[in-house]
């Protein structure tokens, strides 16, 4: 049997295409992050962020040993925007929402949660469901934040690894100076592991 032009090209993408489909049975499903985004890595989640807009990994002798990554976006000595990943940060934590009230509970007084939401960000498939806390704030003005009263906005996801390890990962920045589809973009940037 002899097979068409048009015959032979439409098995060999029906062998890619199961390939592909193969392929992706029981891996690991990774986030895609933006073109002009970094990416923070760690043993337990890995999350974009803007690094076109002037935000930059912060060296790990800098950070606080809460920290496991920090991005930081800084203007005239102000920190005025923060990616940050904790991870086991808290005891007796098992799930999304378990993480994201022990997690939420270190966002401060003053805080103003906009929005609450459970979500699926890529990865491992136990560590997937995560919980999404939106919020604002007003800066204190102290260590290297943005002159008192400046109206700063963030995100805080919040979840368990695939190895029950508890991750957080917060974005901060000036009101205004990341949009709705950033901080959408935040989200959709993480990996868990």
């Amino acid at each position: 049997m002899t097979l068409t032009k048009s015959q032979t090209l439409g098995a060999a993408v029906a062998a890619a295409l199961g390939l592909t489909l193969l392929t992706g049975c029981g891996g690991t499903d990774a986030a895609t992050v933006p073109e002009g985004w970094g990416t923070l890595d760690t043993e337990s989640v890995s999350v974009g962020y803007p690094e076109d807009r002037g935000y930059a990994p912060q060296p790990a002798a800098e950070r606080s040993k809460a920290n496991a990554a920090v991005a930081l976006k800084e203007e005239g000595g102000l920190r005025t925007g923060l990616v940050s990943v904790q991870l086991d940060f808290a005891t007796g934590v098992s799930d999304a929402g378990e993480a994201a009230a022990a997690a939420g509970a270190g966002i401060g007084l003053g805080t103003t949660r906009t929005d609450t939401a459970d979500v699926r960000v890529a990865g491992e498939e136990g560590a997937r469901d995560v919980r999404r806390i939106d919020y604002e704030f007003t800066s204190t003005g102290e260590k290297g934040t943005p002159r008192k009263g400046t109206r700063m906005t963030g995100v805080l996801v919040a979840g368990v690894d695939s190895e029950g390890v508890p991750f957080a990962i917060r974005i901060n920045a000036v009101k205004g100076t990341l949009t709705p589809a950033d901080l959408n973009t935040f989200t959709t940037s993480i990996t868990a592991k």
